[in-house]
């Protein structure tokens, strides 16, 4: 544990004042070290890990009683990590946490450290924008990029579950990710440039996320119908409302005739979803799409329901509602 405590000060972070301090203090010292865990993903890493390390070696000399000696610094580190870990789904230290919170003191983990409001996460369904903005520009700046950052890939990750069609997203935010990376490894982060471009991000991710709404469609609904426009074909405003009602009368006869149980399991019920798909679209597909396109989209729309839905009512969207 002397690593993780050693790694924290190389970074001028001070364990052993954490543990002195009180209430607001304390407060002030966590959010002050969180900030400087979190000037590289690396860093940031780095640091999990060897709070992992340090509650495993922790949890291995109890019970012997000189254990008690390390309680608090192990305490102290867990916190951060906490921090981190509240702020990024991505890092997970549950299983760590779990063995190890019951084993320190109570007012070691829970009553001596206090920590405010920046470990909730963003819900982009609820968002202000522009109190972000304001909360950004008056306080710790890469605290607040981790909090987005942590919302956005979270929520990115769900709508790409629900809609593979959605992949340029991922690739940008991937994109916007590795710039920013390769500027804090460079020592000349620019963050509040990367705040507005991720800030812009979250906007266009949250418009995405409501399009099924202005479209008058249902998630399900508009992923069909995203199968079945992209990439762009063509089409006149009367033509779109033929390829959504097409991808509506197609989910209507799958859920309530061909998707039944374990359905992917045997040839004859394969077969006879895929004749299905082919047998609606053909029908409600405007003739704009040729014949190869025709066979690609049902193609692609086979493709989605055999990874979507299980049959017997189970789906992605039903587990997602």
């Amino acid at each position: 544990m002397t690593v993780a405590i050693d790694f924290c000060s190389n970074l001028g972070i001070s364990v052993q004042a954490i543990i002195d301090a009180r209430g607001f203090d304390r407060v002030k010292l966590i959010g002050e070290a969180t900030e400087a865990l979190l000037a590289t993903d690396e860093t940031k890493k780095r640091f999990v890990a060897h709070a992992r390390s340090a509650a495993t070696l922790y949890k291995a000399i109890l019970p012997d009683p000189r254990a008690s000696e390390f309680a608090p610094a192990v305490g102290a580190i867990l916190v951060l990590a906490k921090r981190i870990a509240a702020m990024d789904p991505a890092v997970d230290i549950s299983t760590v946490m779990n063995e190890i919170e019951h084993l320190l003191d109570e007012t070691i983990v829970a009553g001596g450290y206090t920590i405010d409001e920046a470990t909730s996460t963003v819900d982009l369904s609820q968002f202000d924008f522009e109190a972000l903005r304001k909360r950004f520009e008056a306080g710790r700046k890469r605290t607040e990029i981790e909090r987005l950052k942590g919302a956005v890939n979270s929520k990115l990750a769900v709508m790409l579950r629900l809609n593979r069609t959605r992949a340029d997203f991922a690739a940008k935010f991937q994109k916007l990710i590795d710039e920013y990376n390769k500027a804090c490894l460079a020592g000349n982060p620019d963050l509040d440039l990367f705040f507005s471009r991720l800030l812009e991000f979250a906007k266009d991710l949250s418009d995405e996320d409501k399009r099924g709404i202005s479209e008058q469609l249902s998630e399900e609904e508009l992923v069909v119908f995203d199968l079945l426009t992209r990439p762009s074909i063509q089409l006149t405003a009367k033509e779109r409302d033929q390829v959504k009602q097409a991808a509506r009368n197609l989910l209507d006869i799958l859920k309530k005739e061909k998707l039944v149980l374990d359905w992917r399991k045997r040839q004859q019920t394969r077969a006879q979803v895929l004749k299905a798909i082919k047998d609606s679209l053909d029908d409600h597909l405007p003739r704009a799409y040729s014949r190869e396109a025709y066979e690609e989209k049902c193609a692609a729309v086979y493709q989605h329901v055999y990874e979507s839905y299980f049959g017997d009512g189970r789906s992605i969207y039903a587990a997602a509602s």
